[in-house]
């Protein structure tokens, strides 16, 4: 068969469109700091509770009412101020297809998520690329200007994925107040509770004022939470927004098993958060002997650090491979490398520090 045929009529955008490529696998006996992963397993009591859902021959709560309702709890919202779905980049998918007619705009800072972009397209919409700054940060006066009367949603990513870096309080407010009132602003929170800089934003902040109304926080089980595996997130927003994004959702897509973990992992959130502390540590210290052995790291506040290798990123991520390090690479931007185990950490270092760059990388990020 001719699999470079395609026998039916296919969207030519959609044709030409990469699928999502994620974080390479690693092979037995290698640290894989690819995807982003919790390194630590499940709790106990988060594996019962999924356990615990066994009747797979019914269909699970398609809103997820009882983890909405204690969300809703812990936020002080109402509980359709909150939406649940199969992780935060559906919540994305969703709005997306609620907010743009074809041919509209999306708007995000590059690089950032890598699916942003596709997410776009696959809608019909326009995708609208910024360049972050040179040190890795997002150029929010740079993306108000670019604001036209065909942008529909605005996505910003605190702290950004790959490079680390957070947008501040500040910032997001001189932001949002050149934005029109009628365009959707998501703040991609994935990484919200590896935060420990004071000024970042925290889009959970702005859910209940009537000012904010067009901004929704989005959060995930998949990394804090470890529950990467479930595909669980969730939205916290005005009610009506969320209403849009529950009209183009995929019915059913949230399983008893992913919500039951989910709450069994909120009860547990003393034990998880002292984990993602853990984490924290490990990251800042990882960052601290990066920029020792001369490599200029951005200021890391997910559970990952950039290695901004420019043109020598593809010289330099077959060195961890085959150190035993799986890490993922953006060619010609740079290095993205998760926070793993405690071992993976000496291992990093090891390889960064044997193709420490000769010079700083200064040019923007992603840029042209």
């Amino acid at each position: 068969m001719d699999e470079s045929f395609l026998p039916v009529r296919i969207r030519q955008s959609i044709a030409d469109l990469p699928p999502y490529r994620q974080g390479k696998q690693a092979d037995a006996g290698a640290f894989k700091l690819s995807s982003n992963e919790n390194p630590f397993p499940p709790l106990p009591s988060v594996v019962a509770a999924a356990s615990a859902a066994t009747a797979f021959n019914r269909y699970p709560d398609a809103t997820a009412t009882e983890l909405r309702s204690v969300l809703a709890g812990r936020f002080g919202v109402s509980k359709d101020s909150v939406h649940v779905a199969a992780g935060s980049v559906s919540i994305i998918t969703q709005l997306i297809h609620a907010a743009a007619e074809p041919g509209e705009e999306v708007m995000f800072a590059w690089r950032s998520f890598e699916a942003y972009p596709g997410l776009a397209q696959v809608a019909g919409a326009v995708p609208v690329q910024i360049p972050l700054t040179p040190d890795g940060r997002h150029d929010l006066a740079a993306m108000a200007a670019a604001v036209t009367e065909r942008t529909r949603l605005i996505l910003i990513c605190s702290p950004n994925n790959p490079t680390g870096t957070t947008v501040t309080k500040k910032e997001f407010d001189q932001f949002h107040a050149r934005v029109p009132h009628d365009t959707l602003i998501l703040l991609d929170e994935a990484y919200a509770e590896f935060v420990n800089d004071p000024e970042a934003v925290n889009g959970l902040d702005y859910v209940r004022s009537p000012t904010h109304a067009n901004v929704v926080a989005l959060r995930t089980f998949s990394k804090a939470y470890g529950l990467a595996g479930l595909r669980i997130g969730y939205a916290v927003g005005h009610p009506r927004v969320l209403d849009a994004a529950r009209s183009t959702a995929v019915p059913l897509s949230v399983t008893a098993q992913a919500e039951g973990a989910a709450l069994a992992s909120l009860a547990a959130d003393d034990e998880l958060l002292a984990r993602v502390a853990t984490l924290i540590e490990r990251r800042d210290r990882m960052a601290l002997a990066l920029r020792a052995a001369g490599w200029s790291v951005p200021a890391a506040q997910g559970n990952f650090v950039w290695l901004p290798a420019g043109s020598d990123t593809e010289t330099v991520a077959p060195a961890f491979e085959r150190a035993g390090v799986v890490v993922r690479p953006f060619p010609g931007d740079g290095i993205r490398i998760s926070v793993g185990e405690e071992e993976a950490v000496a291992a990093v270092v090891r390889v960064a520090s044997d193709h420490s760059p000769s010079r700083e990388v200064t040019a923007p990020v992603g840029a042209p």
